[in-house]
């Protein structure tokens, strides 16, 4: 893996970070079962990051769409 195409994918990692974090903290039953599952030290953290999680929602969904668009030159098949 050279750097432009880890250059290229990133972005995707951060953007991924993001929606799934919020993603659980959002949805009702999802944040029950993480907090049934999970140990509280655990949640708390989770809990914690919540403001993380949106920043690199939308600066990875920004970070990726500009990647798309300008079309950085890596292609992943």
């Amino acid at each position: 893996m050279d750097i432009q195409t880890l250059d290229f994918i990133f972005p995707f990692f951060v953007l991924t970070y993001g929606a799934l974090i919020t993603v659980v903290l959002n949805i009702p039953q999802l944040e029950k079962m993480a907090s049934e599952k999970l140990t509280s030290a655990v949640y708390d953290q989770l809990q914690a990051h919540r403001i993380l999680a949106l920043v690199c929602l939308f600066v990875g969904a920004l970070w990726s769409l500009q990647n798309l668009w300008a079309g950085s030159g890596a292609m992943i098949l």
